[in-house]
Protein backbone atom coordinates (compact mmCIF):
# COMPACT_ATOMS: atom_id res chain seq x y z
CA UNK A 1 0.00 0.00 0.00
CA UNK A 2 0.71 3.44 -0.73
CA UNK A 3 -0.49 6.12 0.48
CA UNK A 4 -0.76 9.87 -0.34
CA UNK A 5 -1.67 12.03 2.45
CA UNK A 6 -2.63 15.75 0.97
CA UNK A 7 -2.45 17.78 3.92
CA UNK A 8 0.23 18.01 6.60
CA UNK A 9 -1.73 20.53 8.75
CA UNK A 10 -3.36 19.40 12.33
CA UNK A 11 -5.40 16.13 11.18
CA UNK A 12 -2.82 15.25 8.75
CA UNK A 13 0.08 15.68 11.54
CA UNK A 14 -1.36 13.39 13.54
CA UNK A 15 -2.09 10.66 11.36
CA UNK A 16 1.84 10.38 10.18
CA UNK A 17 2.88 10.17 14.30
CA UNK A 18 -0.02 7.40 14.57
CA UNK A 19 0.78 5.84 11.30
CA UNK A 20 4.60 5.68 12.02
CA UNK A 21 3.72 2.88 14.70
CA UNK A 22 2.48 0.99 12.21
CA UNK A 23 3.56 -1.62 9.40
CA UNK A 24 0.56 -2.28 6.96
CA UNK A 25 1.96 0.24 4.31
CA UNK A 26 5.34 0.46 1.75
CA UNK A 27 5.33 4.29 1.64
CA UNK A 28 3.62 7.62 2.96
CA UNK A 29 3.44 10.32 0.34
CA UNK A 30 3.02 13.79 3.00
CA UNK A 31 1.72 16.38 0.46
CA UNK A 32 1.35 19.94 1.22
CA UNK A 33 0.62 23.25 -0.45
CA UNK A 34 3.68 24.72 2.27
CA UNK A 35 6.28 21.89 1.42
CA UNK A 36 7.96 22.63 4.60
CA UNK A 37 5.14 21.94 6.85
CA UNK A 38 5.22 18.43 4.74
CA UNK A 39 8.58 18.13 5.10
CA UNK A 40 8.85 18.64 9.09
CA UNK A 41 5.50 16.20 9.23
CA UNK A 42 7.78 13.40 6.76
CA UNK A 43 10.64 13.97 8.89
CA UNK A 44 9.76 11.22 11.46
CA UNK A 45 9.67 8.27 9.59
CA UNK A 46 12.17 7.11 6.64
CA UNK A 47 8.76 5.65 5.05
CA UNK A 48 7.85 9.01 5.02
CA UNK A 49 8.08 11.79 1.73
CA UNK A 50 7.26 15.06 1.28
CA UNK A 51 5.90 16.92 -1.76
CA UNK A 52 4.35 19.87 -2.67
CA UNK A 53 0.58 19.60 -3.90
CA UNK A 54 -2.09 22.02 -5.06
CA UNK A 55 -5.28 20.16 -3.52
CA UNK A 56 -7.48 22.97 -5.52
CA UNK A 57 -6.09 21.33 -9.13
CA UNK A 58 -7.75 17.26 -9.78
CA UNK A 59 -4.42 16.89 -12.18
CA UNK A 60 -1.91 18.20 -9.50
CA UNK A 61 -3.47 15.15 -7.59
CA UNK A 62 -2.83 12.59 -10.43
CA UNK A 63 -0.29 13.89 -11.57
CA UNK A 64 1.67 12.78 -7.86
CA UNK A 65 -0.31 9.50 -7.60
CA UNK A 66 0.98 8.78 -10.92
CA UNK A 67 4.38 9.86 -10.05
CA UNK A 68 4.96 7.57 -6.99
CA UNK A 69 2.26 4.46 -7.52
CA UNK A 70 0.16 5.54 -5.27
CA UNK A 71 -2.49 2.79 -4.38
CA UNK A 72 -4.62 5.35 -1.89
CA UNK A 73 -4.95 8.95 -1.50
CA UNK A 74 -6.22 10.29 2.57
CA UNK A 75 -7.22 13.44 1.73
CA UNK A 76 -6.72 15.59 5.40
CA UNK A 77 -7.88 19.25 4.45
CA UNK A 78 -10.70 21.18 4.38
CA UNK A 79 -13.55 20.05 2.41
CA UNK A 80 -13.87 22.65 -0.18
CA UNK A 81 -10.84 21.12 -1.99
CA UNK A 82 -12.76 17.33 -1.30
CA UNK A 83 -14.08 17.08 -5.30
CA UNK A 84 -10.26 18.13 -6.58
CA UNK A 85 -9.11 15.41 -4.76
CA UNK A 86 -11.74 12.72 -4.86
CA UNK A 87 -11.36 13.06 -8.79
CA UNK A 88 -7.71 13.41 -8.89
CA UNK A 89 -7.52 10.24 -7.00
CA UNK A 90 -10.00 8.29 -9.26
CA UNK A 91 -8.11 9.24 -12.67
CA UNK A 92 -5.40 7.94 -11.13
CA UNK A 93 -7.06 4.66 -10.39
CA UNK A 94 -6.33 5.28 -6.63
CA UNK A 95 -8.33 4.22 -3.90
CA UNK A 96 -9.76 7.28 -2.33
CA UNK A 97 -10.41 8.29 1.93
CA UNK A 98 -11.71 11.35 3.66
CA UNK A 99 -12.68 13.07 6.70
CA UNK A 100 -15.56 15.06 5.32
CA UNK A 101 -17.68 14.96 2.56
CA UNK A 102 -18.37 17.21 -0.20
CA UNK A 103 -20.21 20.63 0.39
CA UNK A 104 -23.59 21.27 1.08
CA UNK A 105 -25.63 24.62 -0.93
CA UNK A 106 -28.77 25.65 1.38
CA UNK A 107 -32.19 25.29 -0.57
CA UNK A 108 -32.63 28.34 -2.41
CA UNK A 109 -36.20 29.56 -1.02
CA UNK A 110 -36.76 27.29 2.46
CA UNK A 111 -33.21 26.58 3.88
CA UNK A 112 -34.53 26.25 7.29
CA UNK A 113 -37.21 23.34 5.93
CA UNK A 114 -35.94 21.70 2.91
CA UNK A 115 -32.82 20.27 2.42
CA UNK A 116 -30.84 21.76 -0.72
CA UNK A 117 -27.58 20.42 -2.02
CA UNK A 118 -26.76 17.76 0.41
CA UNK A 119 -23.71 16.99 1.97
CA UNK A 120 -21.82 14.02 -0.18
CA UNK A 121 -24.40 14.68 -3.08
CA UNK A 122 -21.69 15.32 -5.35
CA UNK A 123 -18.97 11.82 -4.75
CA UNK A 124 -22.52 9.81 -4.73
CA UNK A 125 -23.75 10.97 -7.78
CA UNK A 126 -20.53 9.20 -9.63
CA UNK A 127 -21.12 6.03 -7.36
CA UNK A 128 -21.74 3.59 -10.02
CA UNK A 129 -18.24 5.21 -11.78
CA UNK A 130 -16.13 3.76 -9.26
CA UNK A 131 -18.08 0.64 -8.82
CA UNK A 132 -18.00 0.15 -12.45
CA UNK A 133 -14.03 0.91 -12.21
CA UNK A 134 -13.70 -1.41 -9.13
CA UNK A 135 -12.48 1.52 -6.85
CA UNK A 136 -13.48 2.43 -3.31
CA UNK A 137 -14.42 5.60 -2.01
CA UNK A 138 -14.39 5.28 1.69
CA UNK A 139 -16.38 8.73 2.53
CA UNK A 140 -16.80 10.13 6.03
CA UNK A 141 -13.71 8.07 8.11
CA UNK A 142 -12.74 10.74 10.52
CA UNK A 143 -14.07 10.85 14.21
CA UNK A 144 -16.90 12.24 13.31
CA UNK A 145 -18.41 11.28 10.59
CA UNK A 146 -16.43 7.98 10.76
CA UNK A 147 -16.23 6.24 14.29
CA UNK A 148 -19.63 7.30 14.75
CA UNK A 149 -20.88 5.69 11.63
CA UNK A 150 -18.94 2.65 13.03
CA UNK A 151 -20.73 2.41 15.92
CA UNK A 152 -24.29 2.49 14.46
CA UNK A 153 -23.37 -0.12 12.15
CA UNK A 154 -22.53 -2.12 15.55
CA UNK A 155 -25.54 -0.90 17.69
CA UNK A 156 -27.56 -2.10 14.33
CA UNK A 157 -25.50 -5.27 14.27
CA UNK A 158 -25.34 -6.35 17.94
CA UNK A 159 -27.15 -4.29 19.65
CA UNK A 160 -30.47 -3.37 18.61
CA UNK A 161 -33.71 -5.17 16.92
CA UNK A 162 -35.39 -1.72 15.86
CA UNK A 163 -33.66 2.05 16.24
CA UNK A 164 -35.92 4.91 16.69
CA UNK A 165 -32.47 6.95 16.92
CA UNK A 166 -29.36 7.76 15.53
CA UNK A 167 -27.93 10.54 17.20
CA UNK A 168 -24.27 11.50 17.18
CA UNK A 169 -23.13 13.38 20.59
CA UNK A 170 -20.33 15.69 20.60
CA UNK A 171 -19.12 17.22 23.55
CA UNK A 172 -15.96 18.52 25.50
CA UNK A 173 -14.48 20.23 28.77
CA UNK A 174 -11.43 21.91 26.71
CA UNK A 175 -10.04 24.97 28.00
CA UNK A 176 -7.01 26.38 25.91
CA UNK A 177 -4.98 29.52 27.86
CA UNK A 178 -2.29 31.74 26.63
CA UNK A 179 1.03 32.34 28.36
CA UNK A 180 -0.34 33.44 31.35
CA UNK A 181 -2.45 31.50 31.92
CA UNK A 182 -5.69 33.24 30.73
CA UNK A 183 -8.41 31.23 29.04
CA UNK A 184 -9.16 32.10 25.35
CA UNK A 185 -11.08 31.54 22.78
CA UNK A 186 -8.86 29.13 20.56
CA UNK A 187 -11.58 26.44 18.21
CA UNK A 188 -9.77 23.10 18.56
CA UNK A 189 -10.29 22.19 14.94
CA UNK A 190 -10.22 23.93 11.68
CA UNK A 191 -12.46 27.05 11.71
CA UNK A 192 -13.01 27.10 8.30
CA UNK A 193 -14.60 23.90 8.54
CA UNK A 194 -16.87 24.76 12.19
CA UNK A 195 -18.02 28.31 10.37
CA UNK A 196 -18.89 25.92 7.64
CA UNK A 197 -21.24 23.53 9.39
CA UNK A 198 -22.60 25.53 12.60
CA UNK A 199 -24.24 28.08 10.31
CA UNK A 200 -25.21 25.99 7.69
CA UNK A 201 -28.96 24.83 8.37
CA UNK A 202 -29.17 21.49 10.04
CA UNK A 203 -30.33 18.41 8.20
CA UNK A 204 -32.01 15.96 10.42
CA UNK A 205 -33.77 12.20 9.01
CA UNK A 206 -37.01 11.28 9.86
CA UNK A 207 -38.20 8.01 8.42
CA UNK A 208 -40.48 4.95 9.05
CA UNK A 209 -37.84 2.69 10.55
CA UNK A 210 -37.85 0.68 7.35
CA UNK A 211 -35.92 2.83 4.98
CA UNK A 212 -38.55 4.82 3.75
CA UNK A 213 -38.09 8.70 5.01
CA UNK A 214 -36.05 12.02 4.22
CA UNK A 215 -34.07 14.61 5.48
CA UNK A 216 -35.49 18.36 6.20
CA UNK A 217 -33.70 20.94 7.85
CA UNK A 218 -33.72 23.75 10.93
CA UNK A 219 -32.56 26.67 11.55
CA UNK A 220 -29.00 26.55 13.03
CA UNK A 221 -27.87 25.87 17.11
CA UNK A 222 -32.01 24.49 16.91
CA UNK A 223 -33.69 21.67 19.55
CA UNK A 224 -31.12 22.76 22.16
CA UNK A 225 -30.87 19.25 24.84
CA UNK A 226 -28.14 19.24 27.66
CA UNK A 227 -26.45 15.29 27.37
CA UNK A 228 -24.05 14.13 30.18
CA UNK A 229 -21.13 13.05 28.92
CA UNK A 230 -19.16 9.96 30.45
CA UNK A 231 -15.71 9.85 32.05
CA UNK A 232 -15.78 13.54 34.05
CA UNK A 233 -16.50 15.59 31.03
CA UNK A 234 -20.04 15.96 32.55
CA UNK A 235 -23.50 18.14 31.52
CA UNK A 236 -22.71 19.93 28.50
CA UNK A 237 -25.47 21.79 25.95
CA UNK A 238 -25.45 20.44 22.46
CA UNK A 239 -27.49 22.01 19.58
CA UNK A 240 -28.43 20.72 16.02
CA UNK A 241 -25.60 20.98 13.67
CA UNK A 242 -25.10 20.13 10.00
CA UNK A 243 -23.02 17.05 9.63
CA UNK A 244 -22.13 13.81 7.77
CA UNK A 245 -23.31 10.88 9.43
CA UNK A 246 -26.78 12.30 8.83
CA UNK A 247 -26.68 11.79 5.44
CA UNK A 248 -24.75 8.60 5.84
CA UNK A 249 -26.29 6.51 8.68
CA UNK A 250 -29.81 6.14 6.36
CA UNK A 251 -28.68 4.90 3.20
CA UNK A 252 -26.64 1.62 5.37
CA UNK A 253 -29.25 1.85 8.30
CA UNK A 254 -33.20 1.75 8.99
CA UNK A 255 -33.85 4.34 11.65
CA UNK A 256 -36.91 6.74 12.32
CA UNK A 257 -34.66 9.46 12.97
CA UNK A 258 -30.97 10.98 12.44
CA UNK A 259 -29.47 13.50 14.31
CA UNK A 260 -26.38 15.45 15.37
CA UNK A 261 -25.63 17.74 18.24
CA UNK A 262 -23.00 19.21 19.29
CA UNK A 263 -21.61 20.78 22.46
CA UNK A 264 -20.76 24.33 20.87
CA UNK A 265 -21.02 26.51 24.53
CA UNK A 266 -22.25 29.72 24.32
CA UNK A 267 -19.55 32.01 23.65
CA UNK A 268 -18.46 30.08 20.67
CA UNK A 269 -22.28 30.18 19.23
CA UNK A 270 -22.20 33.94 20.11
CA UNK A 271 -18.87 33.99 18.28
CA UNK A 272 -20.18 32.28 15.25
CA UNK A 273 -23.65 34.38 15.20
CA UNK A 274 -21.26 37.64 15.43
CA UNK A 275 -19.20 36.55 11.88
CA UNK A 276 -22.31 35.72 10.32
CA UNK A 277 -23.81 39.40 11.31
CA UNK A 278 -21.02 40.90 9.49
CA UNK A 279 -20.51 38.81 6.87
CA UNK A 280 -16.80 37.34 7.93
CA UNK A 281 -18.26 33.58 7.57
CA UNK A 282 -18.65 34.18 3.94
CA UNK A 283 -15.91 32.55 1.17
CA UNK A 284 -16.52 34.84 -1.83
CA UNK A 285 -13.38 36.80 -2.07
CA UNK A 286 -13.92 40.85 -1.63
CA UNK A 287 -11.45 43.22 -2.33
CA UNK A 288 -9.61 45.19 0.53
CA UNK A 289 -7.08 47.78 -0.51
CA UNK A 290 -6.23 46.48 -3.41
CA UNK A 291 -6.16 43.08 -2.35
CA UNK A 292 -8.73 40.26 -2.94
CA UNK A 293 -9.57 37.91 0.21
CA UNK A 294 -11.93 35.85 1.91
CA UNK A 295 -13.45 37.31 4.96
CA UNK A 296 -13.90 33.63 6.08
CA UNK A 297 -9.85 32.56 5.27
CA UNK A 298 -9.24 36.03 6.91
CA UNK A 299 -10.74 34.72 10.25
CA UNK A 300 -9.31 31.43 10.13
CA UNK A 301 -5.83 33.02 9.75
CA UNK A 302 -5.95 35.37 12.55
CA UNK A 303 -6.95 32.02 15.12
CA UNK A 304 -4.81 30.08 16.66
CA UNK A 305 -3.64 27.47 14.32
CA UNK A 306 -5.54 24.01 16.02
CA UNK A 307 -2.25 22.11 15.21
CA UNK A 308 -0.59 24.33 18.18
CA UNK A 309 -2.89 25.16 21.15
CA UNK A 310 -2.17 21.40 22.27
CA UNK A 311 0.62 22.20 24.55
CA UNK A 312 -2.06 24.94 26.41
CA UNK A 313 -4.94 22.90 25.94
CA UNK A 314 -6.32 20.59 28.96
CA UNK A 315 -9.25 18.49 29.11
CA UNK A 316 -10.99 15.75 27.32
CA UNK A 317 -12.95 15.42 24.00
CA UNK A 318 -16.21 12.99 23.67
CA UNK A 319 -17.15 11.62 20.23
CA UNK A 320 -20.33 9.15 20.45
CA UNK A 321 -23.54 8.03 19.34
CA UNK A 322 -26.85 7.93 21.64
CA UNK A 323 -29.26 4.97 20.45
CA UNK A 324 -32.19 4.25 21.20
CA UNK A 325 -35.02 2.06 20.27
CA UNK A 326 -35.83 -1.96 21.05
CA UNK A 327 -32.70 -4.17 21.91
CA UNK A 328 -32.24 -7.73 20.64
CA UNK A 329 -34.74 -8.90 23.36
CA UNK A 330 -37.55 -6.59 22.33
CA UNK A 331 -37.32 -4.09 25.46
CA UNK A 332 -36.51 -0.51 25.11
CA UNK A 333 -32.86 0.35 24.86
CA UNK A 334 -31.08 3.82 25.42
CA UNK A 335 -27.35 3.16 24.98
CA UNK A 336 -24.47 5.47 24.86
CA UNK A 337 -21.18 3.87 22.43
CA UNK A 338 -18.10 6.93 22.75
CA UNK A 339 -14.77 7.40 22.24
CA UNK A 340 -13.10 9.81 24.89
CA UNK A 341 -9.44 11.24 24.28
CA UNK A 342 -7.54 13.33 27.27
CA UNK A 343 -5.58 15.96 25.48
CA UNK A 344 -2.54 15.64 28.14
CA UNK A 345 -2.27 12.26 27.39
CA UNK A 346 -2.03 12.14 23.52
CA UNK A 347 0.28 15.09 23.65
CA UNK A 348 2.64 13.72 25.98
CA UNK A 349 2.55 10.16 24.08
CA UNK A 350 2.29 11.67 20.26
CA UNK A 351 3.23 15.53 20.81
CA UNK A 352 -0.57 16.26 19.18
CA UNK A 353 -3.79 17.44 20.77
CA UNK A 354 -6.67 15.83 21.39
CA UNK A 355 -9.17 16.82 18.99
CA UNK A 356 -7.05 16.35 15.65
CA UNK A 357 -5.47 13.23 17.14
CA UNK A 358 -8.74 11.74 17.66
CA UNK A 359 -9.92 12.46 14.22
CA UNK A 360 -6.88 11.11 12.53
CA UNK A 361 -6.44 7.98 13.94
CA UNK A 362 -9.78 6.38 12.88
CA UNK A 363 -8.37 6.84 8.75
CA UNK A 364 -5.81 4.73 9.94
CA UNK A 365 -6.97 1.91 11.67
CA UNK A 366 -9.94 2.10 8.30
CA UNK A 367 -6.47 2.20 5.87
CA UNK A 368 -4.97 -0.87 8.00
CA UNK A 369 -8.29 -2.65 7.44
CA UNK A 370 -7.77 -2.26 3.82
CA UNK A 371 -4.77 -3.41 3.35
CA UNK A 372 -5.07 -6.68 5.37
CA UNK A 373 -7.95 -7.36 2.95
CA UNK A 374 -10.07 -7.07 6.47
CA UNK A 375 -12.47 -4.25 4.61
CA UNK A 376 -13.09 -4.35 0.99
CA UNK A 377 -15.54 -2.63 -1.41
CA UNK A 378 -15.73 -1.10 -4.37
CA UNK A 379 -18.19 2.29 -5.30
CA UNK A 380 -18.52 5.34 -2.81
CA UNK A 381 -19.41 4.23 0.26
CA UNK A 382 -19.31 5.12 4.13
CA UNK A 383 -18.23 3.21 7.31
CA UNK A 384 -21.44 1.89 7.59
CA UNK A 385 -21.41 -0.18 5.01
CA UNK A 386 -18.49 -2.78 6.57
CA UNK A 387 -18.56 -4.88 9.48
CA UNK A 388 -17.85 -2.58 12.65
CA UNK A 389 -16.37 -5.62 15.04
CA UNK A 390 -12.74 -5.42 13.04
CA UNK A 391 -12.42 -1.79 13.54
CA UNK A 392 -13.31 -1.92 17.11
CA UNK A 393 -11.45 -4.11 17.76
CA UNK A 394 -8.22 -2.52 16.15
CA UNK A 395 -9.07 0.94 17.95
CA UNK A 396 -8.74 -0.77 20.66
CA UNK A 397 -5.53 -2.51 19.72
CA UNK A 398 -3.97 0.74 18.82
CA UNK A 399 -4.20 1.33 22.66
CA UNK A 400 -6.89 3.71 22.38
CA UNK A 401 -10.54 1.61 23.63
CA UNK A 402 -14.15 2.93 23.08
CA UNK A 403 -16.77 2.66 25.82
CA UNK A 404 -20.35 1.98 25.70
CA UNK A 405 -22.74 3.47 28.68
CA UNK A 406 -26.40 2.09 29.24
CA UNK A 407 -28.63 4.94 29.85
CA UNK A 408 -32.42 5.15 31.11
CA UNK A 409 -35.00 4.17 28.52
Amino acid sequence: MKILLVGAGGVGGAFTAIAARRDFFDQIVVADYDLVRAEKAAAIDPRYVAASIDASDSESVTALCREHGITHVMNAVDPIFNMPIFEGAFAAGADYLDMAMSLSTPHPSAPYEKVGVKLGDEQFAVAGDWETAGRLALVGIGVEPGLSDVFARYAADHLFSEIDELGTRDGANLVVTDEDGNEIFAPSFSMWTTIEECLNPPVVWAGDGSGKGDWFTTAPFSEPEVFDFPEGIGPVECVNVEHEEVLLMPRWIDCKRATFKYGLGDEFINVLKVLNTLGLDKTEKIRVKGVEVSPRDVVAAVLPDPATVGPRMKGKTCAGLWVTGKGKDGAQRSTYLYHVVDNEEVMAEYGHQCVVWQTAINPVVALELLATGVWSGAGVLGPEAFDAVPFLDLLTAYGSPWGHKELTA
